[in-house]
């Protein structure tokens, strides 16, 4: 990926960093961000020493969302008929979220300002999400008379609860960084300087502890949540079993041992 890339790729030691790189656009989504966004995931998933991922956007806004004057001219990935349109969604944007869904490392949203409509979708995406105070988060669909079509309506639930996630949708109003924290939409809200830097200091904190294990609990997180007791007991079992015929677990163990032992 070059400047000129819509999603820019950099590595940070045992991070890697994208950064949405449509400053003029607000980073809006455009058809070129949704293919190189799953490139630098397909990246940093291939790479054995990257141990987590920050996800941030360039200039003064995280996303904006979807390109309204594509809309308004219903080119690009708007264009077609219906079937064409739905095709379009479901090779195109859809793959977003669908590729999140199967990343195995974790993914920390650096939320340097405004989220709105599907660039909400895009943090909440995201496994962690640190807000700049000036930051500001929306589910604007409603607003321009769609709905939130890239699974927003998916992911918004599972983040704020059923109750709020209907009316930040049907409502579509705006809230501003320390709401969002209320409700849980985001974990911190910090300076707005200090955005990026905290959230590659959570990436780090992660990235320090034994990177299978950390692969497995996301799995067990995000596996157990809509399941019964039963069958995410019998899912941890199987995940455990693995975890703890690993090196990375037997060094983790004995390094805590000679931690203990010199108390």
């Amino acid at each position: 990926m070059s400047d000129a890339d819509d999603v820019l790729y950099e590595i940070d030691g045992p991070l890697a960093l994208l950064t949405l790189n449509r400053p003029e656009a607000r980073n809006a989504y455009s058809e070129e961000m949704a293919p190189e966004l799953i490139e630098g995931l397909d990246r940093a998933e291939a790479d054995d020493d990257v141990r987590a991922v920050v996800l941030t956007g360039a200039g003064d806004a995280f996303a904006a969302g979807g390109d309204l004057k594509a809309m308004q001219e219903r080119s690009g990935m708007f264009s077609g008929d219906p079937v064409e349109l739905r095709d379009n969604y479901l090779q195109g944007l859809h793959r977003v979220p669908k590729r999140f869904e199967s990343f195995e490392k974790p993914v920390i949203a650096a939320v340097n300002g405004p989220a709105i409509g599907a660039g909400l979708d895009l943090s909440l995406m995201c496994d962690i999400r640190i807000a700049s105070e000036r930051a500001k988060f929306g589910s604007t669909f409603a607003r321009v008379g769609v709905i939130p079509g890239d699974g927003g309506a998916y992911l918004l639930t599972r983040v704020v609860g059923f109750s709020k996630a209907v009316e930040l949708i049907l409502t579509a109003k705006i809230i501003d960084a320390d709401e969002a924290l209320e409700i849980d939409l985001v974990n911190e809200v910090v300076d707005h300087d200090d955005v990026l830097e905290e959230a590659r200091a959570t990436a780090e904190q992660i990235a320090s502890l034994p990177p299978k294990a950390v692969k497995l609990a996301k799995a067990a997180l995000y596996r157990c949540v809509d399941q019964d007791l039963e069958t995410s007991l019998q899912l941890t079992a199987a995940l455990q079993s693995c975890v703890q015929h690993t090196d990375e677990h037997m060094e983790a163990v004995e390094a805590m041992i000679d931690e203990l032992g010199d108390d």
